[in-house]
């Protein structure tokens, strides 16, 4: 079972919650690399061979960055995605600021691509995660506070994949 995050972190906050989503997804004996694309192009061949995808973005006006948007409608062409599992995440620094916005824009996205789309198990109880984890850094304690939350999401992700998959 491998699961591919793609994300755009500039100044650390995305790639550091994507690697607390690998940690869940390794304790579920899956394999996940994170492709940042803000520092390298993404491995095409190997997500392509991935059962999922999870996108994550800082949140800008309410929104995913460009190069989040550019590699969903342009990059990402030659790698079949339907079919596979699809999530997404967001850091923000402040609560209403978008990340929900920005997140369902990505999974609209995901979703027009003939992916299936994981939310992060809202009726699983604790942590309640509607449409995929939020980190906040300019709010108190959240955004450390927020781990735990993110490697649960990636639990969840990897056992909905497997059963999915039957990998």
């Amino acid at each position: 079972m491998r699961i591919a995050i793609v994300c755009y972190s500039l100044t650390g906050h995305t790639a550091d919650m994507a690697s607390e989503i690998v940690k869940g997804i390794e304790e579920e004996g899956a394999e996940a690399k994170i492709f940042n694309i803000g520092k390298a192009p993404a491995d095409l061949e190997y997500i392509s061979s991935c059962n999922g995808l999870i996108i994550g973005t800082p949140t800008y006006l309410a929104s995913s960055v460009w190069q989040i948007k550019k590699w969903l409608e342009e990059d990402s062409k030659s790698i079949a995605l339907g079919d596979k599992l699809g999530g997404a995440f967001a850091t923000a620094h402040f609560a209403q600021g978008g990340q929900d916005t920005a997140i369902m824009d990505i999974l609209g996205q995901l979703l027009v691509k003939g992916m299936l789309v994981y939310s992060g198990g809202g009726s699983f109880g604790q942590p309640i995660i509607h449409h995929g984890p939020v980190a906040l850094d300019k709010v108190g304690s959240h955004y450390e506070e927020s781990r735990e939350m993110f490697r649960i999401y990636g639990s969840r992700f990897a056992k909905k994949a497997k059963e999915l998959f039957h990998d």
